[in-house]
């Protein structure tokens, strides 16, 4: 299967399931926090590696990227990135903090991990009650860096399999507070396949 000949119809599949991770990942974040937590409706693309550093905002941009691995019947990665300004309003929320500070400290990165892990496991689990398929992740790794330095990990891994990769934008917004994160799911072309045939797409 060729994922640049995905029809409307699995994009729609996959786009609800990137609603329905979205939603639960709302409903964890705000158990997590004890407050209410608004969602904008998820924007689902699949794009070409190349063109995914210009969103974020040019290959120089410094992001946050929350790695993870899947296991199980899926194999693949899944990878959360913020921009910085989100990721310090993100660990606000987390740490009920106020002032609006531009820096990270190890709190707020360990605090940012630890939701990336959360908001990974409500995507995977999401994808495992849709399919019945088995999935886990692994515990997160955490960089901060350029854009471009970060997308290379899965760039490198995956490039040889495929240059496209499935994007899921969410906006969270607590109070002031207002979260961009962008969702980035890459399994491997198996693991793809396998996920659209138990939806019974192919």
């Amino acid at each position: 299967m060729d994922v640049q000949n995905l029809n409307s119809m699995m994009i729609d599949i996959l786009g609800e399931i990137g609603n329905i991770g979205s939603g639960n990942a709302a409903t964890a974040l705000a158990s997590m926090l004890s407050k209410r937590i608004d969602m904008n409706l998820p924007i689902v693309k699949i794009l070409q590696f190349k063109d995914v550093a210009g969103m974020l905002g040019g290959e120089e941009q410094l992001v946050v990227g929350i790695y993870l691995d899947l296991n199980g019947d899926i194999t693949g990665n899944i990878m959360f990135i913020l921009d910085l300004e989100s990721a310090v309003n993100l660990s606000n929320m987390l740490l009920n903090r106020v002032h609006n500070n531009s820096q990270l400290d190890d709190m707020a990165v360990s605090a940012l991990s630890e939701v990336g892990n959360i908001l990974a496991s409500s995507y995977a689990n999401s994808l495992s009650s849709l399919t019945g398929l088995t999935i886990s992740i692994s515990i997160p790794s955490i960089a901060i860096d350029m854009a471009g330095a970060i997308l290379s990990v899965p760039a490198i891994q995956f490039g040889y399999i495929s240059d496209r990769i499935l994007l899921i934008e969410t906006t969270f917004e607590e109070g002031n507070n207002s979260v961009k994160g962008n969702l980035f799911l890459i399994p491997d072309m198996a693991s793809f396949e396998k996920i659209l045939s138990s939806l019974g797409v192919v």
